[in-house]
Protein backbone atom coordinates (compact mmCIF):
# COMPACT_ATOMS: atom_id res chain seq x y z
CA UNK A 1 0.00 0.00 0.00
CA UNK A 2 2.73 2.10 1.21
CA UNK A 3 4.91 1.49 -2.14
CA UNK A 4 4.50 4.44 -3.91
CA UNK A 5 6.42 6.25 -1.00
CA UNK A 6 9.45 4.83 -2.25
CA UNK A 7 9.69 5.32 -6.26
CA UNK A 8 10.94 8.37 -7.80
CA UNK A 9 9.40 11.26 -8.72
CA UNK A 10 9.29 13.22 -11.68
CA UNK A 11 12.15 15.26 -10.02
CA UNK A 12 14.17 12.74 -9.21
CA UNK A 13 13.50 12.64 -5.19
CA UNK A 14 11.25 10.06 -4.05
CA UNK A 15 7.45 10.64 -3.31
CA UNK A 16 8.45 10.28 0.50
CA UNK A 17 10.75 13.49 0.45
CA UNK A 18 7.76 15.22 -1.04
CA UNK A 19 5.92 13.72 2.50
CA UNK A 20 8.46 14.86 4.71
CA UNK A 21 8.70 18.35 2.97
CA UNK A 22 5.25 18.39 3.40
CA UNK A 23 5.22 17.46 7.19
CA UNK A 24 7.78 20.13 7.40
CA UNK A 25 5.71 23.33 6.24
CA UNK A 26 3.39 21.67 8.47
CA UNK A 27 5.14 21.84 11.67
CA UNK A 28 6.45 25.62 10.65
CA UNK A 29 2.78 26.16 10.24
CA UNK A 30 1.18 24.81 13.25
CA UNK A 31 4.21 25.71 15.54
CA UNK A 32 4.83 29.30 14.64
CA UNK A 33 0.63 29.94 14.35
CA UNK A 34 0.13 28.57 17.63
CA UNK A 35 2.69 30.62 19.29
CA UNK A 36 1.41 33.78 17.50
CA UNK A 37 -2.31 32.61 18.89
CA UNK A 38 -1.24 31.46 22.29
CA UNK A 39 0.42 35.53 22.85
CA UNK A 40 -2.53 36.99 21.39
CA UNK A 41 -5.27 34.82 23.15
CA UNK A 42 -3.57 35.37 26.47
CA UNK A 43 -3.68 39.37 25.77
CA UNK A 44 -7.49 39.31 24.31
CA UNK A 45 -8.50 36.99 27.18
CA UNK A 46 -7.18 39.09 30.23
CA UNK A 47 -8.75 42.11 27.88
CA UNK A 48 -12.25 40.29 27.63
CA UNK A 49 -12.30 40.60 32.08
CA UNK A 50 -10.67 44.01 31.87
CA UNK A 51 -13.03 46.19 34.14
CA UNK A 52 -12.27 49.12 31.26
CA UNK A 53 -15.14 49.13 28.95
CA UNK A 54 -13.30 50.02 25.75
CA UNK A 55 -10.72 47.61 26.38
CA UNK A 56 -13.63 44.70 27.13
CA UNK A 57 -15.44 45.53 24.49
CA UNK A 58 -12.02 45.74 21.86
CA UNK A 59 -11.05 42.58 22.81
CA UNK A 60 -15.14 41.05 22.58
CA UNK A 61 -15.30 42.35 18.84
CA UNK A 62 -12.25 40.68 17.99
CA UNK A 63 -13.38 37.09 19.38
CA UNK A 64 -16.41 37.90 17.83
CA UNK A 65 -14.64 38.43 14.29
CA UNK A 66 -11.91 36.37 14.29
CA UNK A 67 -13.80 32.80 16.03
CA UNK A 68 -17.11 33.42 13.69
CA UNK A 69 -15.65 33.66 10.34
CA UNK A 70 -14.51 30.71 8.91
CA UNK A 71 -10.93 29.61 8.78
CA UNK A 72 -11.18 28.97 4.58
CA UNK A 73 -12.77 32.46 4.21
CA UNK A 74 -10.03 34.00 6.68
CA UNK A 75 -7.09 32.53 4.36
CA UNK A 76 -8.78 33.47 1.55
CA UNK A 77 -8.69 37.36 2.81
CA UNK A 78 -5.53 37.33 3.67
CA UNK A 79 -4.55 36.38 0.67
CA UNK A 80 -6.08 37.88 -1.71
CA UNK A 81 -7.36 40.36 -0.04
CA UNK A 82 -4.90 42.34 2.43
CA UNK A 83 -2.60 43.25 -0.30
CA UNK A 84 -4.91 45.16 -2.37
CA UNK A 85 -5.98 47.49 1.02
CA UNK A 86 -2.48 47.79 1.32
CA UNK A 87 -0.71 50.99 -0.42
CA UNK A 88 0.69 49.73 -3.61
CA UNK A 89 4.15 49.79 -2.57
CA UNK A 90 3.84 47.47 0.10
CA UNK A 91 1.09 45.27 -1.25
CA UNK A 92 3.28 45.16 -4.53
CA UNK A 93 6.02 43.59 -2.35
CA UNK A 94 3.84 40.99 -0.49
CA UNK A 95 2.60 39.55 -3.68
CA UNK A 96 5.77 39.43 -5.74
CA UNK A 97 7.34 37.07 -2.46
CA UNK A 98 8.85 34.55 -3.72
CA UNK A 99 7.11 31.02 -3.24
CA UNK A 100 6.76 29.20 -0.85
CA UNK A 101 7.05 32.27 1.64
CA UNK A 102 3.97 34.19 0.00
CA UNK A 103 1.79 31.73 0.78
CA UNK A 104 3.46 30.68 4.01
CA UNK A 105 3.25 34.34 5.86
CA UNK A 106 -0.35 35.02 5.05
CA UNK A 107 -1.35 31.61 6.39
CA UNK A 108 0.61 31.98 9.18
CA UNK A 109 -1.04 35.06 10.25
CA UNK A 110 -4.70 33.39 9.51
CA UNK A 111 -4.16 30.41 11.43
CA UNK A 112 -2.35 32.66 14.82
CA UNK A 113 -5.28 35.37 14.55
CA UNK A 114 -8.14 32.80 13.72
CA UNK A 115 -6.83 30.40 16.77
CA UNK A 116 -5.91 33.28 19.39
CA UNK A 117 -9.43 34.27 19.47
CA UNK A 118 -10.19 31.08 20.79
CA UNK A 119 -7.22 30.71 22.95
CA UNK A 120 -8.85 34.42 24.28
CA UNK A 121 -12.25 32.60 25.52
CA UNK A 122 -10.43 29.76 27.34
CA UNK A 123 -8.24 31.92 29.17
CA UNK A 124 -11.50 34.08 30.00
CA UNK A 125 -12.94 30.76 31.47
CA UNK A 126 -9.96 30.54 33.25
CA UNK A 127 -9.99 33.61 35.17
CA UNK A 128 -13.62 33.53 36.02
CA UNK A 129 -13.19 29.80 37.57
CA UNK A 130 -10.66 31.38 40.18
CA UNK A 131 -12.01 32.20 43.35
CA UNK A 132 -13.34 35.93 43.36
CA UNK A 133 -11.25 36.99 46.71
CA UNK A 134 -8.13 36.97 44.78
CA UNK A 135 -8.17 40.39 43.33
CA UNK A 136 -9.21 41.71 46.81
CA UNK A 137 -6.20 39.70 48.25
CA UNK A 138 -3.60 41.00 45.82
CA UNK A 139 -4.95 44.70 46.24
CA UNK A 140 -4.94 44.38 50.02
CA UNK A 141 -0.92 43.16 49.77
CA UNK A 142 -0.59 46.33 47.85
CA UNK A 143 -0.60 45.07 43.93
CA UNK A 144 -2.10 47.25 41.04
CA UNK A 145 -4.67 45.33 39.27
CA UNK A 146 -1.80 45.04 36.15
CA UNK A 147 0.56 43.56 39.02
CA UNK A 148 -2.26 41.18 39.97
CA UNK A 149 -3.20 39.57 36.45
CA UNK A 150 0.40 39.25 36.17
CA UNK A 151 1.72 37.12 38.96
CA UNK A 152 -1.56 36.06 40.35
CA UNK A 153 -4.74 35.68 38.23
CA UNK A 154 -2.98 34.99 34.96
CA UNK A 155 -0.42 32.26 36.06
CA UNK A 156 -2.94 30.20 37.77
CA UNK A 157 -5.50 30.93 35.04
CA UNK A 158 -3.42 29.05 32.43
CA UNK A 159 -2.63 26.35 34.86
CA UNK A 160 -6.34 25.57 35.00
CA UNK A 161 -6.75 25.74 31.03
CA UNK A 162 -4.11 23.42 30.19
CA UNK A 163 -6.67 20.47 29.68
CA UNK A 164 -8.67 22.55 27.72
CA UNK A 165 -5.73 24.26 25.35
CA UNK A 166 -5.15 20.55 24.42
CA UNK A 167 -7.81 20.28 21.94
CA UNK A 168 -6.48 23.93 20.70
CA UNK A 169 -3.07 22.18 20.35
CA UNK A 170 -4.68 19.46 17.96
CA UNK A 171 -6.59 21.69 16.29
CA UNK A 172 -3.98 24.31 14.59
CA UNK A 173 -2.00 21.06 13.21
CA UNK A 174 -5.42 19.90 11.51
CA UNK A 175 -6.53 23.78 10.23
CA UNK A 176 -3.09 23.52 8.47
CA UNK A 177 -4.52 21.72 5.64
CA UNK A 178 -6.93 24.56 4.59
CA UNK A 179 -3.31 26.65 3.50
CA UNK A 180 -3.15 24.12 0.33
CA UNK A 181 -5.83 26.70 -0.78
CA UNK A 182 -3.81 29.02 -1.22
CA UNK A 183 -1.00 27.18 -2.67
CA UNK A 184 1.09 26.12 0.58
CA UNK A 185 2.66 22.71 -0.28
CA UNK A 186 1.74 21.60 3.53
CA UNK A 187 1.36 17.97 4.55
CA UNK A 188 -2.07 17.31 2.46
CA UNK A 189 -1.35 19.31 -0.09
CA UNK A 190 1.81 16.98 -0.79
CA UNK A 191 -0.71 13.82 -0.39
CA UNK A 192 -2.62 15.08 -3.11
CA UNK A 193 -0.08 15.81 -5.78
CA UNK A 194 1.19 12.21 -5.38
CA UNK A 195 -2.10 10.69 -5.53
CA UNK A 196 -2.65 13.25 -8.88
CA UNK A 197 1.02 12.05 -10.16
CA UNK A 198 0.40 7.82 -9.71
CA UNK A 199 -2.91 7.74 -9.14
CA UNK A 200 -2.41 5.57 -6.05
CA UNK A 201 -4.36 7.85 -3.73
CA UNK A 202 -5.51 5.40 -1.30
CA UNK A 203 -1.89 5.23 0.15
CA UNK A 204 -0.22 8.73 -0.32
CA UNK A 205 -3.74 10.29 1.83
CA UNK A 206 -3.29 6.96 3.97
CA UNK A 207 0.31 7.83 4.69
CA UNK A 208 -0.57 11.58 5.55
CA UNK A 209 -3.78 10.33 7.65
CA UNK A 210 -1.05 8.11 9.99
CA UNK A 211 1.07 11.24 10.62
CA UNK A 212 -1.53 13.41 11.14
CA UNK A 213 -2.36 11.23 14.16
CA UNK A 214 1.21 10.78 15.10
CA UNK A 215 0.88 14.47 15.63
CA UNK A 216 -1.92 14.38 17.48
CA UNK A 217 -0.95 11.94 19.79
CA UNK A 218 2.74 13.70 20.42
CA UNK A 219 0.64 17.15 20.98
CA UNK A 220 -1.52 14.84 23.51
CA UNK A 221 1.25 13.30 25.31
CA UNK A 222 2.85 17.19 25.55
CA UNK A 223 0.09 18.38 26.84
CA UNK A 224 -0.86 15.89 29.32
CA UNK A 225 2.93 15.82 30.90
CA UNK A 226 2.58 20.06 30.88
CA UNK A 227 -0.49 19.72 32.68
CA UNK A 228 0.84 17.07 35.34
CA UNK A 229 4.13 19.45 35.77
CA UNK A 230 2.25 22.85 36.22
CA UNK A 231 -1.15 21.44 38.03
CA UNK A 232 -2.17 23.50 40.74
CA UNK A 233 -1.91 21.73 43.73
CA UNK A 234 -4.90 20.23 45.54
CA UNK A 235 -6.98 20.89 41.94
CA UNK A 236 -6.55 17.11 40.82
CA UNK A 237 -9.96 14.98 41.11
CA UNK A 238 -9.59 12.47 44.21
CA UNK A 239 -8.44 9.24 42.83
CA UNK A 240 -11.15 6.84 42.88
CA UNK A 241 -11.11 4.41 46.55
CA UNK A 242 -9.82 1.18 45.81
CA UNK A 243 -12.06 -1.93 45.86
CA UNK A 244 -12.84 -3.72 48.85
CA UNK A 245 -12.53 -7.45 48.20
CA UNK A 246 -15.78 -8.97 47.07
CA UNK A 247 -17.73 -11.38 50.12
CA UNK A 248 -18.04 -14.88 48.85
CA UNK A 249 -20.91 -16.77 50.02
CA UNK A 250 -20.77 -17.74 53.56
CA UNK A 251 -19.26 -14.43 54.27
CA UNK A 252 -15.82 -15.45 54.48
CA UNK A 253 -13.29 -13.12 52.48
Amino acid sequence: MFDVLFQPAIDGQLYIQWLLSGLMWTLLLAVGGWWIAFAIGVLVGVGRTSRNRAVALAARLYVEVFRNIPVLVQMFLWYFVLPELLPTGLGDRIKQMPPPWGAFFPALACLGLYTAARIAEQVRAGIEALPAGQDEAAAALGLSPWAARRHIIVPQALRLIVPSLTSEVMGIYKNTSVALTIGLLELTAQARQISEATFQTFGAFAAATIIYLLLALVAYRLMLWIDRRFQIPGSAPARKARRLPILRRGGAL
